[in-house]
């Protein structure tokens, strides 16, 4: 593919992304994956050209652009080297005179207000910086440092003892150690939060919101001997967690839930949990920069759905614990609602409650709970509080 092709290439994939955000569809790297699928005379220097490419202008605009080419002429005018491809064989068709093109912002400005006030205006733009590539360590079967030489050019992670941080490009997944169950993808801010809830050998753990169980699969590695009940409504994600489990050494066991129900089918672990995780759904701000267009597919109307669901997860979450026991609340987020507002507002409603202390160092004070950023902490955004019943 010539340069031009590419940036063709590039306006195509992302009218798609555009068409899928409006639609809550699927992700723009899987969008770019299946892309390519059809376009077989593509090199793997011009998949990776086009990918980067096509992210570089995500990250451009926090307000979604109208059309592909919107966004490629807002690309073109922020980095005058791409002029000269428009109008080139298999290349973007020239610019018309008076044809708009997309203006870069990087939060949309409704958002602006949302934010956590320990997200400054000179910490932004770390949100939308390439991630790095984190790995867990499995510690039930394996250590830091024996892995440490099993990769070329990693680094221990600065916050986690499980963690090891790779070059961004380093490919793991037919990688002896990720085979063999010894290490998974995990960003750093994702195990704190997996070491945040002091899972203990013996005890009963619930993971209420388990995903595809990345952080259940953590929490078995730290206490070997808990008892890790992951649930979930989405039976696509949970069901990936038993090959995962199995690959790791983990049983875990699975239950799928159908909300509004979550409380009657979880009666046999009413006020017995020692811990439950609340890993709640959320905007996904805190995780900008592996997904960018996460920004375009934020409105109000769906940040206030999401606030509602997390407080009634806190609620059924409550009823779970036992006397004594400890609730960990945490959101990928950077929004005040979804974070320290959320457990405000849970403990103004439980005057019975406290919240605790933290056991990560990570981070800083943000209401009950503490808040991780990419500019203060290099790793995704994280709130986090832990809230004891009496």
């Amino acid at each position: 593919m010539t340069p031009a092709a590419r940036l063709q290439a590039a306006g195509e994939i992302i009218d798609e992304v555009i068409a899928s955000a409006r639609a809550d569809g699927p992700p723009a790297d899987a969008i770019v994956t299946r892309y390519f699928k059809t376009r077989r005379y593509a090199g793997s220097k011009d998949r990776r050209a086009v990918r980067e490419l096509v992210f570089r202008t995500i990250r451009l605009f926090g307000n979604m652009p109208e059309t592909g080419r919107a966004a490629i002429l807002g690309l073109v005018e922020q980095d005058r080297d791409l002029a000269s491809l428009l109008g080139e064989p298999r290349g973007p068709e020239p610019r018309l005179a008076g044809e708009a093109a997309a203006q870069p912002e990087l939060i949309p400005e409704w958002l602006i207000s949302e934010l956590s006030p320990l997200v400054t205006e000179r910490e932004r733009p770390a949100l939308l910086e390439r991630a790095p590539l984190d790995l867990r360590v499995n510690a039930a079967r394996a250590s830091r440092d024996d892995l440490l030489r099993e990769f070329d050019g990693a680094v221990p992670t600065p916050l986690s003892p499980w963690g090891l941080r790779l070059p961004a490009d380093t490919r793991i997944d037919d990688h002896p150690a990720f085979e063999n169950g010894l290490v998974e993808v995990q960003d750093e801010g994702s195990q704190l939060i997996a070491l945040a809830c002091e899972a203990k050998s013996g005890e009963q753990v619930l993971d209420l919101c388990a995903g595809a169980g990345g952080k259940a699969l953590a929490l078995a590695a730290a206490a070997p001997s808990a008892a890790i009940l992951a649930t979930d409504s989405n039976r696509a994600r949970l069901s990936k967690l038993a090959p995962r489990g199995e690959r790791a050494g983990a049983p875990i066991e699975t239950r799928l839930l159908n909300p509004p129900n979550e409380l009657a089918e979880l009666e046999d672990w009413q006020g017995k949990a020692d811990v439950v995780l609340v890993d709640a759904p959320c905007s996904g701000s805190g995780t900008w920069r592996r997904n960018p267009e996460g920004r375009w597919r934020l409105t109000p109307e769906r940040l206030h759905r999401l606030v509602e669901t997390q407080g009634r997860l806190l609620g059924i979450a409550a009823e779970l614990v036992r006397p004594g026991g400890r609730v960990i609340y945490a959101v990928c987020s950077i929004l005040s609602r979804e974070g320290a507002g959320q457990v405000d507002h849970f403990l103004s409603s439980r005057s019975s409650w406290q919240s605790q202390k933290i056991a990560i160092a990570a981070g800083r004070r943000d209401g009950a709970g503490r808040l991780l950023t990419p500019g203060h902490d290099g790793t995704d955004g994280f709130f986090v509080a832990r809230l004891a019943r009496p």
